[in-house]
């Protein structure tokens, strides 16, 4: 009964963290008159000033004395740093500007561009059913930029930003209250000089428009944590293939956000590329969830085999000489967990892109004890 009660918390923690995702234009429409730097300026101030008191609540604070002697690591976070700020950027300006739609668009492509980042730099093998999802995200923004005259660079921008920023948190292994830390301090010093340029030009708009303006600017620093830190929860509790479909609640918000309450058109063309999208993320979930099944039937039909195998008395030599042949060749078992992270693919969770990575690092994903191991996460 308390694993189920577990179960459902952490539904309910996955739910409100891709709500919470889904809100964020509503939130940022809230901060006008300020404009898409000012904003982004102050989220990134207060994000800072959230996180160190938090980190200091937590004691998690010695991880810093490790991470500046690793001068690789410390030009990973930079670089990962500069692609937060532009995906920030890129959404407070989407909104300011009225591309709410666009900015659902970007996070709905977000996992195809996450795929295509996995095989490109982490060679990553798609099965042909898997390369035709891909091709047909491609078509989707083929007939986007044919409607717009243009390509959909804000959509693009988004979507290559999250996409590549949660590759590389891959490769860094930091965690993401960590993380969130370390990126928002290295942003924290222009994001300073800029305000004090902007309230000394007078151009500024904090403190003049309203006390609840004011409060809503220095709190969404807490409205960049908050959903992050929900997630955490829902993955210690819930399978990855739950958030990734999930994930979907967040554009389809945006989507809805932008077509009902701020009225953004919705032509014949570009219902088509939207439509175009989905089938391929319906596809690409629908081959991602087979091949998981298809791997969870094979285990546990190979279980009996094992169990006997192990009684018997030649299960020693079995044991030494299948394990010879693993270390004689290490590289299947690398294809293997490449293939694993493939087709967890968009059912698995991609697109919590980053932030997944992020969890199963440093304290996030809950580890069991004694006999028990931890949960993995696969995000490509």
């Amino acid at each position: 009964m308390a694993d189920v009660s577990s179960v459902r918390r952490g539904y309910l923690f996955g739910i409100a963290a891709y709500l919470g995702w889904g809100f964020f234009p509503l939130y940022f429409k809230l901060l006008e008159p300020a404009g898409p730097n000012e904003i982004l300026a102050h989220r990134i101030v207060w994000s800072t000033v959230f996180m160190a008191v938090l980190l200091a609540v937590l004691r998690r604070y010695r991880f810093l004395r490790e991470f500046v002697r690793q001068p690789k690591r410390v030009a990973g976070m930079a670089l990962a740093a500069v692609l937060i700020g532009l995906n920030w950027f890129g959404f407070i300006y989407g909104v300011g500007t009225k591309q709410v739609v666009e900015i659902s668009l970007g996070y709905f492509i977000t996992p195809l561009v996450s795929v295509v980042l996995g095989v490109l730099v982490l060679r990553e093998r798609l099965r042909p059913i898997q390369w035709v999802a891909v091709g047909v995200g491609g078509v989707a923004v083929i007939v986007q930029a044919v409607d717009l005259g243009r390509l959909p660079w804000l959509a693009l921008l988004l979507a290559a930003s999250f996409g590549s920023y949660g590759l590389l948190k891959k490769q860094l292994g930091l965690p993401a209250a960590e993380g969130m830390f370390v990126e928002s301090t290295m942003l924290v010093l222009p994001a300073l000089v800029y305000l004090i340029v902007l309230a000394g030009s007078g151009d500024a708009t904090v403190g003049k428009t309203s006390v609840a303006h004011t409060v809503l600017i220095v709190l969404a620093g807490v409205m960049t944590a908050l959903p992050l830190m929900s997630f955490a929860e829902a993955a210690n509790r819930v399978p990855l293939t739950a958030l990734g479909i999930l994930q979907y609640i967040a554009p389809i918000m945006q989507l809805a956000t932008g077509v009902l309450i701020f009225h953004e058109p919705m032509p014949p063309a570009r219902l088509a590329a939207f439509g175009l999208v989905w089938m391929a993320l319906v596809v690409f979930t629908w081959d991602g969830l087979r091949q998981r099944r298809a791997r969870l039937a094979s285990a546990a039909n190979s279980l009996p085999a094992a169990t006997a195998a192990d009684s018997a008395p030649a299960a020693t030599a079995a044991d030494s000489a299948t394990a010879q042949r693993t270390h004689q060749n290490p590289r299947d078992d690398r294809e293997h967990e490449r293939t694993e992270a493939v087709d967890g693919g968009l059912a698995g969770g991609v697109g919590a892109t980053g932030e997944a990575e992020e969890v199963d690092r440093l304290g996030l994903v809950e580890r069991g004890g004694r006999g028990r191991g931890r949960r993995r996460l696969h995000v490509p």
